[in-house]
């Protein structure tokens, strides 16, 4: 590929961090108002499932129009537009007065947001070099867990003196404040003159039966990680007794344990392929790690009794959770390369973000069923079939060789 080299690799990562922890911090805030909006509109466990479950109705399936765009337009544009539309919408969700306002807005977050990981992995894979990629990633899986933890605990700081409307409109107007800064980077875009993107067709990356073994590995390493992010407030205040502020404190440790063992990860396993051990094991035990520790530790917060023990189970699970989020993504931008880096990264987010779609609804009808424990139970074993999926279904972690790949159809 042929670029414009003046743009510093590390400005724009940070710039695409600070983009994924918004993100992350914006989907997150329903769970944080949980306890209080369902209360407000009266809504049932299944009703609030519907509420989470409609972002991804739209964030799922836009994300393959969202890949296929980067691969051929201006990634910043497009990245800029996602920012200033999921903005709008949470701040617009401190206006909705019952369950159908508040799931169209969600549907209209999941639009804005889905531009957030095929852009982002387009320009990495396109702007920073392979030796930087890990810690690159690591970044943002790091961006994924502090997102939540930052809204966990200062929209439920917020949330609790002032309601969760306030909460809305505080976060949805500072996400549009990252659209200053980013002008720089639309101006400075790199003049791209390969055309190699264009010449692959999507079908040829739909028919890689290596992403669509990737695609199950992400949905499973996503159940887990939104089941949390969505439920654990309720679960907490509803069933352990917790009031807002011990909610808001207990979940923001869980997802800080989840950031900072992403970025130990990130910068460990670079360290290791560096020392000559192979890349494609190296990520792939990361994986395996990763989703056998979030089965175990799932598992551990329901059996548990003390706060003491609760909070040590949940920081564990979350750093289980890091070390699955710097893979996931790096894994599909090594098969994909930047040639084909928005369409996969958005096809893998399509099927992955199912999880989104099919969890909150399944969870929701468990619990109002049986109560928590059969939803805990559930999510250890999705979590477990993650770890069959890395070690048998994914092959060597390698770019693919689309010629190649093209020339077998």
């Amino acid at each position: 590929m042929t670029t414009d080299s003046r743009r510093p690799a590390l400005p724009l990562t940070l710039m695409l961090v600070a983009a994924l922890f918004i993100n992350y911090v914006d989907r997150g805030m329903i769970g944080v108002a949980a306890p209080l909006i369902k209360e407000e509109m009266a809504l049932s466990a299944t009703a609030f499932g519907i509420a989470v479950s409609a972002f991804f109705w739209i964030y799922g399936p836009a994300q393959l129009l969202t890949g296929w765009m980067v691969d051929r337009f201006n990634a910043e544009k497009l990245l800029a537009g996602g920012v200033a539309v999921w903005g709008g919408a949470t701040a617009a969700m401190a206006l909705a007065p019952g369950l159908a306002p508040l799931v169209a807005l969600r549907m209209l977050l999941g639009l804005g947001e889905s531009a957030a990981f095929p852009a982002s992995a387009k320009l990495i894979a396109r702007d920073v070099p392979a030796e930087h990629r890990g810690s690159a990633n690591a970044g943002v899986g790091a961006a994924l867990a502090f997102g939540p933890a930052f809204g966990m605990l200062v929209g439920g700081l917020i949330m609790a003196t002032y309601g969760w409307r306030v909460m809305f409109a505080v976060f949805g107007l500072a996400t549009l404040l990252w659209l200053l800064p980013w002008r720089r980077f639309i101006r400075t875009a790199p003049i791209d003159t390969d055309t190699t993107a264009n010449e692959l067709p999507f079908s040829a990356v739909l028919r890689h039966r290596t992403l669509w073994a990737v695609c199950l590995g992400h949905f499973t390493s996503n159940y887990g990680f939104y089941f949390l992010l969505s439920w654990l407030p309720l679960y907490l205040t509803t069933v352990r007794g917790f009031t807002l502020a011990e909610m808001a404190t207990f979940t923001a440790l869980t997802f800080a344990a989840q950031g900072l063992v992403a970025l130990l990860a990130g910068w460990g396993s670079d360290r290791l392929i560096e020392r000559g051990h192979s890349a494609s094991a190296v990520r792939r035990g990361l994986m395996l790690i990763g989703h056998v520790g979030g089965a175990v530790g799932i598992l551990g917060i329901v059996m548990v009794d003390s706060r003491a023990a609760t909070l040590g189970w949940l920081m564990f699970t979350g750093g289980t959770m890091g070390i699955n989020s710097v893979g996931v993504y790096l894994i599909g931008q090594v098969f994909a390369g930047a040639r084909a880096a928005g369409r996969w990264i958005g096809t893998q987010n399509f099927i992955g973000n199912f999880s989104g779609i099919i969890g909150p609804i399944v969870t929701g009808m468990i619990v109002d069923a049986s109560g928590y424990s059969g939803a805990f139970y559930l999510t250890a074993g999705v979590s477990a079939v993650g770890a069959l999926a890395w070690l048998f279904l994914v092959p060597r972690i390698q770019p693919v060789d689309w010629a190649a790949a093209r020339l077998r159809r």
